[in-house]
Order: structure tokens, then C-alpha cells, then sequence
């Protein structure tokens, strides 16, 4: 693997006129929606310093997955996805223009933050297996592996750009400025999409099983998978162990490092910077061969930076620990979701990606509120490193059976039906 050969790839992928359209938009959307990550959860911090309430707006935003997901999944294998995708984006929109004029106006609440976040994670909830399950559409088969990192690099060049804009816009002009931005930023995604055009192959079929038929199909296929079963309980321990960092990183900023928005801006962009360089880093394999050994290599060191980050009390020594953390999360990251891809059956892929989506999105929601709630008693470090711990023991559980692993993840799928 090579950074030469990743740009490469990419420049191959890219010409594609859907996925270059699509990745294109997705990009500044991906930036606006980090910008409102980083406001919302310093605006959190600012209404009531605490970081129980921190860990629930946390919660309000990414654990809706775990009740709509799979629903959107379903719904994902039955539907039109870029048009569900389409309304979405529509409904974020409208959330991020509420944000910013009650954030402007003063009369915003943490309840009604809470309530807001809580919204915008239904919408994304509903949204992302159909949105993930639309790539494949966009593209051949050949090009997934690089089509995964293209949108790890951008999603964590997002998580590097957002940040530091979100903090400038923040200091200067508030957490509402922050909102605005994101809502021009999901219009200009909105535009993008209405440039898709799929071939009539990809529409979805009318001859359907029932709905909750094919919701217990689902479920059925994914625990029936032994490659999918356990690379998922891996990536169920990474997002409620180790992957709260980053919705804890405003505590951390005013409470552990005394930083204030500079400092969570700079950590927020260490994370992010290390994503990137793994996505290019990755950005040259063009196989899912070995990636099953990669992904439990880096979620072992993804824990083992965590604790490296929560034992610290000193910015300038915690962040090269956020870089590393970020490297090894992403290289997990597109790892698992590339095999994923590449192993499921067509006729599952929106349902195992909404029970991606719910892991994905669910896990740091739960661990966040945990890590939250115990903090009120322990502080933030503790509970953190604990998590870490909790994502070794699933690793050691895990790598002992790493070859039937990848023998069952990065073969062909079998061909079945829905």
C-alpha cells in the first residue's frame, strides 16, 4: 500500500460522474454538519457545564439509530435511496436554520437542544443505510474498497476542517453562525443530488416479501453470518469503549485541560488528522484481502491510545495520543465497513447497513452517556479508560478465531434472496 497508488485509485474513482457529483457534495455537507457537532456540544457545555448533559446531547443524536435503524433498513432494500436520501437532507436543513435562530434569538434551552439534536438523529438514523447502500450504486463493484476510503478521508477531513471553522466562528460570532453555515452547506449537498442519475437497473424491486418479513430476514442473515456476527462485536465494543472520545472532547477541553474552544478545536482536528492519513494510507489497496488482520490490529491500538489520551492531564502530550486514536479508528473503520460491503448479499445490503449504522452511530451515543453520567462522579479520565479496557477484552475474545474470520469476510457473498 502506497500514498501514490491511493491518489491513483482515486482519481480513477472520482471520474465516475455519480460518485464524483455525490462525493462532492457529501464533502461540504460533511463539513458543516462537524461544525454543528463541535457548536452543539460546546453550546451544551456553555448551558449547564456539566458533563452528564453533554453525554445526553450526545445520546439524542446518535442513539435514534438504534430504534429507527432498522426500519431505514428495511426501507433502504424497498425504496427509492436517492430520494430518501434527498428528504433528508431537506429535514436536516430545516433543523440547522431552527438551531440558528433560536441560538441567535437566546431562546435557546438544553431542553429544546436536546429536543433539536434529537430530530436531526432521526433524520440521519433514517437516512444512513440508504445513503451507504447507494454507493455501491454509483459505482462497479471493483472500485468499493477505494470508494470506502474516498469517504472516510472526506468524512474525517470534515472532522479536521469543521472543527477549526467552527471554533473561529464560534469565538467571533457565536455557536449560531455555526448552525447557518451548516444549513448552506446541506443545500449546496441538495443540489448535488439532484445531478444523480441511476440506471433504471438500480430502481427497487415491487415484488416484495412483508415488511416485518423481511426486517426478521434481516436480523436472521446478519447473526447467521459468522463473519459479520463477530466483526460486528468488535465494532459494537470500539463505539461504546473507545469512540466517545470524540462527543467527550468538550469536557475534556474545559474540565481536564482548561483549553477552552482553541484547545477542543485542536483536538477535535488531531482525530481527524489522523483518520486522514490513514485513508490515504489505505487509499492503494484495491482488494479486501488482509483486512480483516488490519482491522483487529488497529482496534487493539485504538483502545491502547485511548488510555494513552485519559492518562493524561497535559494538552500538548494528549494530542499525538488523539492522532494515533484517529489513525487506528479510521483504519478499523473503513477496514470494517469495506468488508462489510463486500461480503453482504445485494439483496441485505440496506439492512445490514442500518445494523451497521446502529452500531456505528448507537455505540458512542450509549457510551458517551455512560462515560457522562459516571463522570459526575469520577471524572472524565476514569470512566474513559475503562471503556478502553472493555474494547480489549472483546479484541482478545475476538483475534483468537481471525482466520475463519476473514475466511468468511473477504470471500464473494453467496448468492441469496430477501
Amino acid at each position: 500500500m502506497n500514498v501514490g497508488a491511493g491518489f491513483a485509485n482515486f482519481a480513477r474513482v472520482l471520474r465516475n460522474p455519480n460518485f464524483g457529483i455525490y462525493t462532492a457534495g457529501h464533502s461540504i455537507s460533511l463539513i458543516g454538519s462537524w461544525m454543528q457537532r463541535i457548536a452543539t456540544g460546546w453550546l451544551a457545555w456553555e448551558l449547564t457545564g456539566s458533563g452528564a448533559w453533554l453525554g445526553l446531547v450526545a445520546f439524542a443524536d446518535l442513539f435514534p439509530t438504534a430504534v429507527v435503524g432498522p426500519i431505514a433498513g428495511a426501507a433502504a432494500d424497498r425504496w427509492d435511496r436517492l430520494a430518501v436520501t434527498k428528504v433528508s437532507q431537506a429535514l436536516s436543513c430545516l433543523q440547522a436554520v431552527a438551531l440558528c435562530a433560536l441560538t441567535a434569538s437566546g431562546q435557546i434551552t438544553i431542553a429544546l437542544l436536546v429536543l433539536l439534536t434529537a430530530f436531526n438523529g432521526i433524520v440521519t438514523a433514517f437516512n444512513q443505510p440508504a445513503r451507504l447502500a447507494l454507493v455501491p450504486a454509483l459505482l462497479p463493484r471493483s472500485d468499493l474498497p477505494s470508494a470506502v476510503a474516498i469517504n472516510s478521508i472526506i468524512f474525517n477531513l470534515a472532522r479536521f476542517i469543521g472543527p477549526a471553522v467552527a471554533g473561529i466562528l464560534i469565538a467571533t460570532a457565536g455557536a449560531a453562525a455555526a448552525f447557518a453555515a451548516n444549513a448552506v452547506t446541506f443545500l449546496v449537498f441538495m443540489a448535488a443530488l439532484q445531478r444523480i442519475r441511476l440506471a433504471p437497473a438500480e430502481e427497487r424491486g415491487a415484488e416484495r416479501a412483508g415488511f416485518t418479513t423481511e426486517l426478521i430476514a434481516g436480523f436472521r442473515y446478519i447473526f447467521a453470518h459468522p463473519g459479520l456476527r463477530a466483526i460486528f462485536l468488535l465494532m459494537l465494543a470500539a463505539s461504546i469503549g473507545a469512540r466517545p472520545v470524540v462527543e467527550l472532547l468538550p469536557g475534556f477541553a474545559a474540565e481536564v485541560f482548561a483549553s477552552g474552544v482553541g484547545g477542543l478545536a485542536a483536538m477535535t482536528s488531531a482525530v481527524g488528522a489522523g483518520a486522514v492519513m490513514a485513508g490515504l494510507w489505505l487509499g492503494g489497496r484495491g482488494t479486501g484481502v488482509g483486512l480483516t488482520r488490519l482491522v483487529l490490529a488497529h482496534s487493539l491500538l485504538l483502545a491502547v491510545s485511548i488510555i494513552l489520551f485519559a492518562a493524561s492531564d497535559v494538552l500538548w502530550i494528549a494530542l499525538p495520543a488523539l492522532l494515533a486514536a484517529g489513525f487506528s479508528m479510521s483504519t478499523s473503520g473503513i477496514g470494517v465497513q469495506t468488508l462489510i460491503q463486500l461480503a453482504v448479499d445485494e439483496a441485505f445490503r440496506g439492512r445490514t447497513l442500518s445494523f451497521y449504522g446502529l452500531v456505528f452511530r448507537g455505540g458512542p451515543a450509549l457510551g458517551a452517556l455512560l462515560i457522562g453520567m459516571a463522570s459526575e462522579w469520577f471524572g472524565l479520565r476514569l470512566p474513559l479508560g475503562l471503556g478502553a479496557i472493555l474494547l480489549i477484552g472483546a479484541w482478545l475474545g475476538i483475534a483468537v478465531g481471525r482466520d475463519r474470520l476473514a475466511a468468511a469476510l473477504e470471500g464473494a457473498p453467496p448468492s441469496r434472496t430477501g
